[in-house]
């Protein structure tokens, strides 16, 4: 297919707004590797777009579906941990099949009615972001002041994001909103993404370091802790940017609710609980940046840490508020297996 990804570049983010034509599923892949686009429903709806790329304009279904394939199994090993990429790469091959087996049109029509699809899903995670959004309404007030970690704004998402999604709606409304963002290391996602974009749309920002969390939890003056999430199991174990599970801890330790927002498709049924799912490790450049690496020094860094089911005080997406256990369980139950029909 003729045509391109246009990405805008985060790496480069708050310094430079550059955007970057992707061609081919390698540059793709690497620009998910590098985090030129991050986020797990921005990855979905990337992976869905990427999907149409390299595609041949050409009569013969079989070579059409041969490359489909290739682009799936390609795509879908960029990021083992965020669920949405293999989300959006499996609609659009189930898809294909689909086209391939109903007997009608061509590759070239299939081709364009896989980019249709691509701007439905995105349109279904703008959707999402604000449903989602509507529902955490009543969690804030007038004067709430909120803690957040990674980046799960618009830069994360299709739409206006999830864990800053309500900031955002309520800031528009009128609420009077203060929030606090983790410098999330070794990437600083708090630092050059969430507060640029908070900023930018006049919320009021303050950035603080990881391990000054606990400190700024105690003191009182935090009212809600919201973060993302990359992939949810069915038990409600969350996983999301390291960081988080501790910042999960000192939220159940000091008193303060936790909420996870992400979108149902954020959700994995088929992973039983957290262990079952995949954590990608980083490299070793992106601990020590610009600073020597001593030598004989490992190192462990991992991009995403599960928080486990009883520190989440509700699971929010675009159905509701969820509660992974306690009294109310039963409906989250109902819920994920709502989501294997």
């Amino acid at each position: 297919m003729d045509g391109g990804l246009r990405l805008l570049d985060q790496t480069l983010l708050p310094e430079v707004e550059e955007y970057v034509d992707l061609h081919t599923i390698a540059e793709v892949v690497d620009a998910m590797k590098r985090l030129v686009v991050r986020g797990a429903p921005a990855l979905g709806c990337a992976a869905a777009y990427a999907m149409v790329l390299e595609l041949p304009i050409t009569d013969d279904a079989e070579i059409w579906l041969t490359q489909l394939k290739k682009n799936a199994r390609e795509l879908e090993t960029a990021r083992p941990t965020a669920v949405n990429l293999g989300v959006g790469v499996r609609l659009q091959l189930q898809m294909g099949h689909g086209l391939m087996a109903s007997g009608q049109g061509d590759p070239v029509t299939w081709t364009e009615q896989l980019v249709q699809i691509a701007q439905a899903f995105h349109f279904a995670d703008q959707e999402s972001c604000v449903a989602l959004s509507e529902h955490a309404q009543g969690l804030l007030f007038d004067g709430v002041s909120v803690l957040t970690h990674c980046n799960a704004g618009a830069l994360a998402t299709g739409g206006i994001g999830t864990a800053l999604g309500p900031l955002h709606l309520a800031h528009s409304r009128g609420v009077r909103l203060k929030v606090y963002a983790d410098e999330t290391r070794p990437l600083r996602q708090g630092t050059r993404l969430t507060a640029w974009e908070l900023a930018r749309h006049g919320i009021a920002v303050d950035v603080l370091p990881d391990s000054a969390a606990a400190s700024l939890l105690a003191s009182g003056k935090i009212d809600l802790v919201f973060v993302g999430a990359d992939r949810i199991a069915a038990n409600g174990d969350v996983a999301n940017k390291l960081g988080t599970y501790p910042l999960a801890v000192l939220a159940q330790r000091h008193g303060i609710p936790f909420y996870v927002l992400a979108p149902g498709n954020t959700i994995d049924p088929t992973c039983l609980d957290g262990a079952q799912i995949p954590i990608e490790q980083r490299s070793d450049e992106e601990l020590y940046d610009a600073d020597p690496q001593p030598k004989g020094v490992g190192v462990f860094n991992p991009a995403f840490d599960v928080t486990p089911a009883e520190l989440v005080s509700g699971i929010i997406t675009e159905q509701g508020l969820f509660q992974p256990h306690g009294a109310h369980q039963s409906l989250w139950l109902e819920y994920v297996e709502s989501l294997n029909a």
